[in-house]
């Protein structure tokens, strides 16, 4: 079983959510009995030794950024991953092809001929992901090149109804690329490299808040909890993250009751869950399903989010949902004093784990 695995980046260190999908899913095929050949654009990372002692072999490909590729009638995330060497490879052989992303469909307009399989990931409704980064945005021209690009996705999209399978993260997103046409698509959960529900029982020491700090979804994500729980409360709060600017620093300076972890270690990370008693996760963006709860319903106690973090994903029913303040830090007060118990932790391990959606894959790929 050999197998062409396209990634827009490349998927090693894993250390946050795209590539995390990418890297673990990869990691159970090759465990699976599966010999990949995995296609990789750079920019910002460097080759990867331990994807070279996973793979078959391992292609790299520059990604070219810049004025004139924003200009095209493709979108960027396309038009920037257009190599002719990558096309050149794929035609050496016909085995299948799993493209991760719709940013990686430039293979599709030119591979794609009704014989050859070639799967989409597709990690979010792409056009709806960037609409919602426009709006978190504050800088103006983030903002335009954000709703420009939201644009040319929308318009794009169509290129996914010559895919073989599209294998998008939910049952929402599954709803959209029925609806534009795509002959066949099959819900792929996120892959994690979970395999079981390992949350201490009992009580944890803190409120925790995690995620990528440079983000402007997620730094949103922080003010909302500092303005609306840290500020009118006394319990303990922990900000774990990737990149936090000086204006985020400055804010968490400002309380006595919050702690500010800046680019925590898996290690460290891991042991944060562990000691947490309440993860608050909150979004604006009900886009796709986030790797950082997946992380926490896998690894730690009580989840706190709300609507739009699980909506279309089934993963409410293991977690406190609560949409207004009122409701966050009513749901927070009970949840503070509240044991985890194994009647809890079973019932989330029943939620989280449903059939074996690495062996649906391998039916549609061979």
């Amino acid at each position: 079983m050999h197998l062409h695995i396209v990634s827009f980046n490349v998927p090693w260190p894993a250390d946050y959510g795209g590539v995390i999908d990418v890297f673990c899913r990869l990691k159970a095929l090759v465990e699976a009995g599966v010999r990949v050949h995995l296609h990789c654009y750079t920019y910002g990372r460097e080759k990867s030794k331990e994807l070279a002692e996973l793979c078959e072999e391992v292609c790299y490909y520059q990604r070219e950024t810049g004025l004139r590729h924003q200009l095209e009638r493709r979108p960027y995330i396309v038009a920037s991953r257009n190599s002719e060497r990558l096309i050149e490879r794929l035609r050496q052989d016909d085995y299948p092809i799993l493209l991760e992303g719709l940013h990686n469909c430039f293979v599709l307009e030119r591979l794609a001929d009704g014989r050859r399989k070639i799967l989409v990931r597709a990690h979010n409704v792409e056009h709806d992901y960037y609409r919602a980064l426009a709006h978190a945005e504050k800088y103006l021209w983030k903002k335009l090149f954000f709703l420009a690009e939201s644009r040319k996705l929308e318009h794009y999209e169509p290129v996914l109804t010559k895919a073989t399978c599209v294998l998008p993260i939910s049952e929402k997103d599954a709803q959209h690329f029925v609806a534009i046409g795509c002959p066949q698509v099959m819900v792929l959960p996120p892959s994690h490299g979970h395999s079981r529900v390992v949350s201490p029982l009992g009580r944890g020491e803190y409120v925790l808040y995690q995620g990528n700090l440079s983000v402007p979804e997620n730094i949103r994500a922080v003010e909302y909890i500092v303005r609306n729980l840290v500020s009118v409360t006394d319990y303990q709060f922990v900000v774990a993250g990737r990149d936090p600017g000086a204006d985020l620093r400055h804010l968490l300076e400002r309380y006595d009751n919050v702690t500010l972890v800046a680019n925590p270690s898996e290690e460290r990370m891991h042991g944060l869950l562990v000691g947490a008693q309440v993860n608050i996760l909150v979004t604006d963006q009900a886009t796709g399903v986030k790797l950082k709860l997946m992380n926490a319903l896998y690894e730690s106690r009580f989840c706190l989010v709300n609507g739009k973090m699980v909506e279309g994903t089934g993963l409410g029913e293991a977690c406190v949902v609560a949409d207004t303040p009122e409701q966050m830090l009513q749901s927070l007060e009970r949840l503070m004093t509240a044991e985890f118990t194994e009647d809890e932790r079973r019932r989330r391990e029943k939620v989280l784990v449903k059939g074996d959606s690495l062996e649906d894959l391998k039916n549609i790929l061979f």
